[in-house]
């Protein structure tokens, strides 16, 4: 596997070797050696799944407190945009965003941290994208900023109009009116 530090330190992209043949592909897709070794010294508790149509927009969302999660995504079917942003108050890169298309063909896989808010957009129909997380969901711990807020600086790769986003997430506040937990 190869992992690649991006712009913002702690975000990592992690491309692994893919065998082919005539059947189709192999490739490993994690290894707790090999993430240690490469900086990713965490311990993994929950996996998840999400399905969604082109256009569906999920984020920006984080969660701190007991059960903060840092994660490792990537997408199983389909492709996304994919996002993280900085939100650890002390880091030089705060408020600042990185973002990746992740899709099926290429296996590529992002971690993000503990301290960033992470979203993504639905490039293709039917995408299921995987979450590989360090902390339980807590629901007291979730943490979230809009969308469009302009500070962050995220291209959206759609029109508004094209996008489908949850009355939730259409609801949360811009990064300058949180006060970050991390």
């Amino acid at each position: 596997m190869n992992f690649t530090a991006t712009p913002i330190p702690g975000l990592i992209v992690v491309e692994p070797q893919i065998w082919t043949d005539d059947r189709g592909y192999f490739t490993e897709t994690y290894n707790e050696q090999t993430f240690h070794a490469n900086g990713v010294d965490e311990t993994f508790v929950q996996d998840n799944l999400s399905y969604s149509h082109r256009g569906v927009l999920r984020g920006m969302h984080a969660q701190a407190g007991p059960q903060a999660q840092g994660k490792l995504v990537r997408v199983l079917r389909g492709s996304v945009l994919d996002v993280a942003v900085d939100i650890r108050r002390q880091s030089d890169t705060y408020g600042q965003s990185f973002s990746i298309v992740l899709n099926a063909g290429q296996a590529k896989a992002l971690w993000i941290p503990k301290g960033f808010l992470h979203g993504f957009l639905a490039l293709e129909d039917h995408t299921v994208f995987a979450y590989k997380v360090t902390g339980f969901y807590d629901k007291e711990g979730e943490v979230g900023v809009r969308w469009d807020d302009p500070d962050l600086h995220i291209e959206w790769p759609m029109q508004p109009e094209e996008l489908i986003i949850s009355e939730k997430d259409q609801k949360l506040p811009r990064l300058s009116e949180i006060t970050s937990p991390f």
